[in-house]
């Protein structure tokens, strides 16, 4: 899952993305509106957490602008206001939730993974392929019933496989969806990583190469 994270005041932005990359997301962080946009226009987000009260470009003007353009991504508003008034005109604009700041982050994860399954189509709580279950709510997975200790990006690896339901996924789309703009599109991050994920998924192999395309469950 990627998502991204508007808001000016920096050492809060980067606070609230260390915090959804421990749970295993792919996290981007803009400081302004006009920065948003130029990042929504080259990346393709499943969440965007935005700021309302944004200097600047306001944050219901990116918003707007974010609906304009027909954006797959949901968007989740936050706000230091609290009065009944503004979730009612932030939903009213296209925003897909509401959430007053100071929130506790457990219901942050909890609001973005329910928007992120919206973004997307629908799938099982539960997927499942043979004798290997992910149980994506949980973040949790097992083969055979063993639970299998995976790092946030090897669960995220292993999920978006399983999703693909044996179509393959490329390389790039791997990099695009699990890591975030840190990542150097030029290493062999992808690769190494499903590496690991295979020693851990055990055998019979689960994960097959397909040679100049990527890798398929």
């Amino acid at each position: 899952m990627r998502v991204l994270v508007v808001e000016d005041h920096a050492k809060l932005a980067l606070a609230i993305a260390a915090l959804l990359r421990r749970e295993g997301m792919a996290v981007d962080v803009a400081f302004d509106g006009d920065e948003a946009l130029g990042k929504t226009a080259v990346n393709r987000y499943d969440v965007i957490v935005l700021d309302r009260d944004l200097p600047g470009r306001h944050g219901d003007d990116v918003c707007r602008a974010l609906v304009a353009q027909e954006a797959e991504s949901r968007l989740l508003m936050l706000t230091a206001s609290a009065t009944i008034e503004d979730p009612v005109e932030g939903l009213g604009l296209g925003a897909d939730d509401y959430l007053p700041r100071p929130c506790n982050i457990t219901e942050l994860v909890a609001r973005i993974r329910a928007l992120a399954r919206r973004s997307r189509p629908a799938l099982p709580p539960v997927l499942i392929h043979g004798d290997l279950c992910l149980d994506s709510a949980h973040r949790l997975a097992t083969r055979r019933g063993r639970l299998l200790e995976l790092s946030p990006k090897e669960l995220a690896v292993l999920e978006l496989l399983m999703a693909a339901g044996g179509t393959v996924v490329s390389a790039e789309e791997l990099l695009e969806r699990v890591w975030d703009e840190a990542a150097e599109p030029f290493t062999n991050t992808v690769k190494m990583t499903v590496s690991r994920l295979r020693a851990k998924l055990g055998e019979p192999p689960v994960i097959t190469t397909v040679a100049h395309a990527g890798y398929r469950i």
